[in-house]
């Protein structure tokens, strides 16, 4: 596929406000994470391929994905559109994004939240699908069963957090399957704390902060460079925790 027909079969091309639809109040949440008072103002543009959001907890990180998942009419515990899952209800909403897609373009979408694996893989075992047991695999073993009977074709797949189920051989699974849903044309939108899931081949890094969403470099990102120095010297991190 040439790289102008990539782009115009991506799935989303942008969220935006709705300039009709009353704007939230700017001192309630979550129009009070500066991720998403950005994205209110500005709208979020989404490339073809992999897009990466880092940043602190606390950030908006999580609270982005959720917004964009409910603009997307999918389930806000994860799952799909069709998936009917509610334990408690504690999302934003789609705060009246309205959703921008080429011509013909393929509609599926998946939200995975480590926060709610629980719930969803319960939910999937009671629909009497051909799943696999979830509950009977290891937290990184379902996460990984997940990606690969939901996020297996073209389509925008969002995921919170999923390194927090993966050991550093599961994430690198987690790439290679990442890496070739891009290749079939999905775009795959990420939340981390992960480097490694970061380095994801080809993928466009927004670090989420004080200052909102800006671009970053994967070299440059102060969590690839904490990891970094760790890893080289622990003790200059331990000997200031005690």
């Amino acid at each position: 596929m040439s790289q102008d027909a990539f782009v115009a079969s991506q799935p989303v091309r942008r969220f935006r406000p709705d300039p009709g639809a009353p704007p939230p109040a700017p001192d309630v949440w979550p129009a009070t994470v500066p991720a998403i008072a950005q994205i209110l103002r500005e709208g979020l543009a989404l490339g073809p391929g992999a897009t990466v959001l880092v940043g602190e907890n606390g950030s908006g990180k999580s609270t982005v994905l959720e917004v964009l998942a409910a603009a997307l009419g999918i389930n806000a515990e994860g799952g799909s559109r069709n998936t009917r899952l509610v334990t408690r209800r504690s999302e934003p909403g789609s705060l009246d994004l309205i959703v921008e897609r080429p011509p013909g373009a393929d509609r599926w979408a998946y939200f995975l939240r480590d926060e709610t694996l629980h719930g969803l893989y319960s939910y999937l075992e009671s629909t009497g699908g051909p799943d696999p047991l979830f509950h009977e695999m290891s937290h990184g073993e379902g996460l990984l069963a997940i990606v690969g009977s939901r996020m297996s074709s073209g389509g925008l797949y969002l995921l919170d957090e999923p390194d927090a189920a993966l050991s550093f051989t599961g994430t690198l699974s987690l790439v290679v399957q990442l890496a070739g849903l891009v290749d079939r044309g999905a775009q795959v939108l990420i939340a981390t704390h992960s480097p490694l899931l970061a380095a994801l081949p080809g993928a466009r890094i927004l670090e989420v902060g004080s200052w909102g969403l800006r671009e970053a470099e994967w070299s440059e990102l102060e969590l690839v460079a904490s990891w970094r120095q760790f890893l080289v010297d622990p003790r200059s991190f331990l000997r200031h925790l005690s």
